[in-house]
């Protein structure tokens, strides 16, 4: 297991590379070119000075968040080919870097939705949360304002404002797409690119829908075990992989997420997961939560506990944490509470690894 960081870059994010380095266990950053359009290609330059640095804070880049997939491709327009040319190019780019992992999504329009950026905890933090009644009443063109208003000042992954500038035409185009066409656009796509992947050693990873469920009547289809399985048999590669997303997909709670972890690690097809929990209520809202189990509705430990039983050796990061100690950071992406999650990882599986250890000890003596 690699334990990762997201970061945003430096003249878009309150966390320094300094300062999560002093995190213990760290082993890299999850990163990106978060100022190149979906669609554009990633130049080589560019992602080998997003490199550079990096390592010369004695960390690695090997996992990419996000390569954003442009809407014509999701929308199966006949204009995706040169979208999908201009990602195999990327795909490249990013293989001569040295990137291991490219996390993708293939959610319409939106990357993720929350009705609040900053609700208050009992305990005085703040999170982000979803109110259902909020979200089916809300005009999308309000949320997206509220997105904006409430990002203490720095850019939000998946709201960039090329994307939300289109919406209204964007949701015409979706009008009368179904589920069953958005894993027909999916699965052009992979067919696509994942040779690509595959010649370049670069594993791809889809991330789950968030929260796992339509949203303005939006197709969604990364939203439970029975699509992900459906998903990695699109073409059934080891190339084609997955971001398991504990905090995605758990808002649902039929979604069994220790059984998914278990299910797809032992296949091989996790190369990244992102850890976190949420607190479910009976209506179907939810807060995300410190990573500690009992604070929210997610086992973290046997989630933890699924991927150490099948041999994980891929990269994990901790993902959204609360504002806490008075920080203001990009909402979800403060510095203290994610270091503080990743200390709850490590600590679970520190302790595996010691029974591990023991059982070792003890069945050897038995033998002898």
């Amino acid at each position: 297991m690699k334990i990762t960081f997201r970061w945003f870059g430096n003249q878009d994010d309150s966390v320094t590379l300094d300062q999560i380095r002093q995190i213990p266990g760290m082993d890299g950053i999850v990163g990106g070119l978060h100022d190149i359009p979906a669609g554009e290609v990633w130049p080589l330059d560019q992602i080998l000075a997003l490199k550079k640095e990096i390592e010369e804070k004695g960390l690695n880049l090997e996992v990419i968040e996000s390569v954003n997939v442009h809407e014509d491709i999701k929308l199966g327009l006949p204009t995706r080919d040169l979208y999908i040319n201009n990602y195999q190019k990327t795909i490249r780019n990013l293989a001569q870097a040295g990137i291991k992992v490219i996390c993708y999504n293939f959610m319409p329009i939106f990357d993720w939705t929350r009705s609040e950026l900053a609700k208050e905890l009992p305990d005085g933090s703040t999170a982000l949360a979803y109110e259902k009644a909020k979200v089916e009443e809300v005009d999308p063109a309000v949320l997206i304002k509220m997105i904006e208003s409430s990002s203490n000042g720095f850019s939000m992954p998946g709201w960039e404002p090329e994307r939300v500038s289109k919406i209204k035409r964007a949701f015409e185009l979706y009008r009368d797409v179904t589920e069953e066409d958005l894993f027909e656009h999916l699965q052009y796509f992979l067919e696509k690119i994942i040779p690509v992947a595959k010649e370049c050693d670069v594993r791809m990873a889809i991330h789950p829908d968030d929260p796992p469920w339509s949203i303005f009547g939006l197709p969604k289809i990364v939203i439970n075990k029975e699509n992900l399985e459906r998903i990695v048999k699109l073409v059934d590669s080891p190339y084609n992989g997955l971001t398991l997303c504990s905090g995605s997909l758990g808002a649902n709670p039929n979604n069994d997420i220790p059984d998914i972890m278990r299910h797809f690690s032992a296949m091989g097809r996790i190369p990244f997961a992102h850890i976190r929990n949420v607190k479910i209520y009976e209506n179907g809202d939810f807060t995300e939560s410190s990573h500690r189990s009992s604070d929210g509705s997610l086992d973290i430990y046997e989630i933890v506990k699924a991927l150490h039983d099948t041999g994980y050796t891929g990269y994990i990061r901790p993902d959204h944490g609360r504002m806490i100690w008075d920080e203001q950071a990009r909402p979800g992406y403060g510095l203290y509470d994610r270091a503080l999650g990743i200390m709850y990882i490590l600590g679970i599986w520190d302790s595996l690894e010691k029974v591990k250890q023991s059982n070792g000890i003890v069945g050897s003596q038995s033998l002898s």
